[in-house]
């Protein structure tokens, strides 16, 4: 880590005046890091709880229900891409994942487990802080839109999403993919304009990550093997819906 919580004064006084407030669950197995970490966040005006083991984690977060989870990938009793998978099945609150592994794959795993986002230690407080508010900005910062090309229909409001009347689970990540995808029907779409488009450029966006949440995303929106997001080969990606 780059600095010490009685460093943090820089963190603290970039986000005064910004309305951040909710509970935010720690689940960090050193408790350096987990209590460094929660002094940031209470520093921004969150409510934060700490546990250390993946078993506890998923106690608290079925009792706190908390609107975010701040989630390291290598946890005691119960690891964090197994925690984050059962988390992910039961609800959609989002979640970002700690790795002190730079290589992609295990940011890869930490994307495709459904984190919508993933931060490598060390780590800046102001990089944390930043990405937890650039998540819960784009979840509760939308307006109610109801979209529907061909067999798919998304709830931007509720982030629900049903393909032929059946409901889908996607993460927060894969959400705002699909969303891009459906506004821009039929159109060819590079890397970097999803991520311009979907993640306002706040996407640690490696080619890979990216490619692991759409693979993931056409997984759970294909039906009979008709598959309306299509490679364009040395462009990106067309979303190109059933009845069109």
């Amino acid at each position: 880590m780059d600095a010490a919580p009685d460093q943090g004064s820089r963190v603290q006084d970039g986000f005064r005046g910004m309305e951040m407030s909710g509970t935010v669950l720690i689940v960090e197995d050193d408790t350096r890091i987990a209590n460094w970490v929660k002094v940031y966040f209470e520093r921004a005006g969150f409510y934060a709880e700490v546990t250390h083991d993946g078993q506890s984690g998923l106690a608290l977060a079925r009792n706190l229900a908390p609107d975010l989870i701040i989630l390291d990938l290598m946890l005691p009793r119960l690891d964090g891409v197994e925690l984050c998978k059962i988390l992910r099945r039961e609800s959609d609150v989002p979640i970002i994942m700690l790795t002190a592994r730079e290589a992609h794959a295990e940011r890869i795993l930490g994307l495709d487990s459904g984190a919508d986002d993933y931060i490598v230690k060390p780590f800046d407080p102001d990089e944390v802080i930043a990405r937890a508010e650039a998540v819960l900005r784009r979840v509760k910062g939308k307006v109610q839109q109801v979209l529907t090309r061909g067999n798919i229909t998304l709830n931007e409001t509720t982030r629900s999403v049903s393909v032929n009347g059946e409901p889908v689970t996607l993460s927060q990540a894969q959400v705002a993919l699909l969303s891009t995808f459906m506004r821009h029907p039929n159109q060819a779409l590079t890397r970097d304009q999803l991520i311009s488009l979907t993640f306002n450029h706040e996407f640690d966006g490696f080619d890979r990550a990216i490619d692991s949440q759409i693979a993931r995303l056409r997984r759970q929106i294909s039906v009979d093997g008709r598959q309306p997001i299509q490679t364009v080969y040395g462009v990106g990606y067309r979303f190109v819906p059933e009845d069109e």
